[in-house]
C-alpha cells in the first residue's frame, strides 16, 4: 500500500498540473473507484464538472483537492475537495488529451489549465481498494493548515479522523510521545494507528523501528519519554529519505503521476531483507507474522528487553 513519502509523490506530481484548472468533463467509468463517494457515478460527475481546483493536498496517505464553490451552493456553501485514498494499486497519472485508456482505468477528469493547456488526469486501480469522493471540508480543531499543500485550516470530512504526519509542520511532537507511551500495544502496531500518527505503513515501520534500534514487540508504554521521542525522529528521518528517492516501488502498482517508479526499495534496511546481513551488525534479518501482515528486523540491534 503506498504510504506517505509515495502519496506526496503523487501529490507533488499533481499540484503544478491541477492547481488553478478548470474541471471541463468527468468520466467516471467504474463505480467501484467511488466506495466512499456518498452518490452514485452521475452525481460525482455534476459535482465536478465546472469546479476549479484550488491546491493540492496530503495528510498521512489521503490526498485531497479543494474546489472553488459550486453554483449551487454559492459562495456561502459548504467547500468541497475531491479526496482520494489510493489503497493498494490505486495510481494517479497525468495524461495528454485523447491518450489511451490506462490498462486499469476507472475515472478520467479532463481539465484545462490557464498555463498548460488541456490535461487529463487518470486514476488507475488494479485491485479496486483506492476511491475517489467529493467530500466537505471541515474546520481542524487546532486551527493550523489541514496539511501539505494547503494554508486552509479544513480538511475532508473523511480524513478529520487522521492524525497529522511526521512531516506535518503542525504536527505536536510531545502530544505523540504522550500518545504514543499512553498505548500498551506492541510499538510496531501503535506505529500503523493512524489516529495516533498518521502516513506510516509496514514499510516505514520496520525502517524506523531497525534505524531506533527497537524490537517491534516491545510494549509502546515500556518506551522511555527519550526513546519515544527518538524513534519519532527516526521515522521523520527515513520518511524524508523515501520521499527524496522518489518513494518505494517493487512492482509496477506504485508509480508517480508520469508513471515512473520510486527507488527507495535499494535503500531499504530491514523490510524484505528475509535471511540478508543487517546492514548495521551483519546478523539475518528474520521475518515474524504480524496479523496479516509481517514484521522485519534484527535480532541483535533489536533485542526485546
Amino acid at each position: 500500500m503506498p504510504e506517505l513519502p509515495e502519496v506526496e509523490v503523487v501529490r507533488a506530481g499533481l499540484e503544478p498540473a491541477v492547481v488553478g484548472a478548470r474541471i471541463v468533463a468527468v468520466d467516471a467509468r467504474d463505480p467501484r473507484a467511488l466506495t466512499r463517494h456518498s452518490g452514485d457515478s452521475a452525481s460525482f460527475e455534476r459535482a465536478l464538472t465546472g469546479r476549479t481546483i484550488t491546491a493540492a493536498a496530503r495528510r498521512g496517505k489521503f490526498l485531497w483537492l479543494p474546489l472553488s464553490a459550486s453554483a449551487e451552493a454559492g459562495a456561502r456553501g459548504p467547500r468541497e475537495a475531491v479526496v482520494a485514498h489510493l489503497g493498494m494499486s490505486g495510481q494517479l497519472l497525468l495524461r495528454a488529451p485523447g491518450a489511451p485508456d490506462e490498462r486499469h482505468e476507472r475515472v478520467r477528469l479532463h481539465i484545462q489549465h490557464p498555463s498548460h493547456g488541456e490535461i487529463d488526469v487518470v486514476f488507475s486501480d488494479q485491485r479496486t481498494f483506492g476511491s475517489l469522493a467529493v467530500d466537505t471540508l471541515v474546520p481542524t480543531p487546532d486551527g493550523a493548515a489541514g496539511g501539505w499543500g494547503t494554508d486552509a485550516a479544513a480538511t475532508p470530512s473523511q480524513v478529520a479522523h487522521i492524525a497529522r504526519d511526521a512531516l506535518d509542520p503542525a504536527v505536536d511532537d510531545r502530544a505523540v510521545i504522550a500518545a504514543v507511551r499512553a498505548k500498551r500495544s506492541a510499538i510496531k502496531r501503535v506505529l500503523l494507528d493512524q489516529t495516533v500518527l498518521s502516513g506510516i505503513g509496514n514499510i516505514y515501520a520496520d525502517e524506523a523501528l531497525w534505524a531506533a534500534r527497537i524490537h517491534p514487540e516491545t510494549p509502546a508504554a515500556a518506551l522511555s519519554a527519550r526513546a519515544a521521542g527518538r524513534l519519532l525522529a527516526d521515522v521523520r528521518a527515513v520518511l524524508q529519505k523515501a520521499l527524496a528517492e522518489g518513494g518505494t516501488s517493487f512492482d509496477a502498482q506504485y508509480v508517480n503521476v508520469n508513471g515512473q517508479a520510486g527507488y527507495f526499495a535499494h535503500s531499504l534496511n530491514a523490510y524484505g531483507r528475509t535471511s540478508q546481513p543487517c546492514p548495521r551488525c551483519g546478523t539475518p534479518v528474520v521475518r515474524v507474522s504480524f496479523t496479516n501482515r509481517s514484521s522485519h528486523f534484527c535480532p541483535r540491534c533489536q533485542r526485546r528487553r
